[in-house]
This record gives structure tokens, C-alpha cells and sequence, in this order.
């Protein structure tokens, strides 16, 4: 089990990193985006909302995860009525712009883990970086990549993106409320994690720089 899981993101990554650029116009990304700021901001900055619905920081990303993530939200495969709504009209080459556009904008420090304590951020390293094979959770870094700064299309960068939203998003794939990831990987693993373990790593994650 150890191994197959492992392999399976290994392999899933590098799928990832071989996929090809995604080709969009940033300039007219950014006209489409004005729909997107409410939320994400124009800087891409996002929203740590601890306890609340959280956004999440977009500036820097992947642009063929973010471009597949506005597809999964138009499909139905990821579900969230306010996501939903705004893609909706959105056309494959306005998507496209705009994953391009916020992959372009400079990256910014993540929010939420300012106040954690030394116990949560050492437990939210062990799993990030070597995870916890006594109860088959893959490390982070097996399939987010080296130091978690993501690995195409199926793996965002997760090492600086907001507490909140960290923790929001294990925990919809904890509970089946998100399941548009490669094999089942996330929400396996999720469904091993406890409450604390998810607050844990995701207080840690926020405090990483994305580079």
C-alpha cells in the first residue's frame, strides 16, 4: 500500500510535469478578471478566512492547473455555486487568459499561520515533508513536489496558499464534497488525516515560501 500509493503520485507528477505550456493572452486574462477580484483580488491575493469560506491565492500558479480547474468548475466536476456562476459564460480561450494572467502576477506570502504554535508547525512539517506511514499518509511533498512548490497540471503549489483554505479543501475531500483529483489520491489520503493533522499541515504550509 505504502508503495503503491507513493508511485501512483509519482507517476501522476511526472505526467504533470511533462504536460505542454498553456497558450493565453495575459492582457486580455486580465480585462476577464475583473469578475474573478471580489474574491481572489486584483493581485491575485486571495482570502484566509479561518472558520469561513476561504479563497484562495492565486498569483503565481500553475496556469494549466488553474485552466483546469475553471474547466472542472464549468463541468461540474468541481462543484461551488459561486465558481460555478462565473465560469459559466466564461468561453475556453477567456479561461485560458486568465489562468495565463494570474501565473504571471508576482507571488505572495501565504496568511493564517502566524500564530501557531511550535507543536502544530512541527506536526504540520512531519506530514508535509515525510508524512505518516503508520497510517498510510503519503507526505505532501510525494506528489505536490520538492518543498511543495507544485507539479503541473494535477498538483498546485501548496507551500505558501492560505491556512483557511488548505484546511477547507482537505477536508471537502475528506467528506466527498470535492473529488476531481487524479485517482482518489487526495481524498485517500485526506480520509487517514485527523482534525488535527489537517490544521496542523495546513498552519505549515502557510508559513513556506513559494518560490
Amino acid at each position: 500500500m505504502k508503495l503503491s500509493l507513493a508511485m501512483s503520485c509519482l507517476g501522476m507528477s511526472v505526467f504533470s510535469l511533462n504536460a505542454l505550456a498553456l497558450e493565453g493572452n495575459a492582457e486580455e486574462g486580465h480585462k476577464s478578471a475583473i469578475v474573478c477580484s471580489a474574491c481572489h483580488h486584483e493581485d491575485g491575493s486571495g482570502q484566509n478566512i479561518p472558520g469561513g469560506e476561504s479563497w484562495p491565492k492565486l498569483a503565481g500558479m500553475n496556469a494549466e492547473y488553474l485552466y483546469k480547474q475553471l474547466q472542472d468548475f464549468k463541468e461540474g466536476a468541481r462543484e461551488n455555486p459561486t465558481m460555478a456562476a462565473i465560469v459559466l459564460p466564461l468561453s475556453d480561450e477567456q479561461m485560458k487568459n486568465l489562468a495565463v494572467y494570474y501565473s504571471e502576477l508576482p507571488k505572495l506570502p501565504g496568511q493564517g499561520g502566524e500564530e501557531a504554535s511550535e507543536e502544530q508547525l512541527a506536526l504540520g512539517q512531519k506530514l508535509a515533508e515525510r508524512g505518516n506511514w503508520d497510517k498510510y499518509i503519503v507526505s505532501c511533498q510525494s506528489c505536490h513536489g520538492p518543498d511543495n512548490q507544485g507539479a503541473g497540471t494535477h498538483f498546485p503549489a501548496i507551500a505558501g496558499q492560505h491556512a483557511g483554505y488548505i484546511e477547507q479543501e482537505l477536508k471537502a475531500f475528506q467528506e466527498g464534497v470535492r473529488y476531481n483529483d487524479p485517482q482518489n489520491l487526495m481524498s485517500t489520503i485526506a480520509k487517514r488525516m485527523n482534525d488535527e493533522e489537517i490544521h496542523a499541515v495546513a498552519l505549515w504550509l502557510s508559513t513556506q515560501n513559494s518560490h
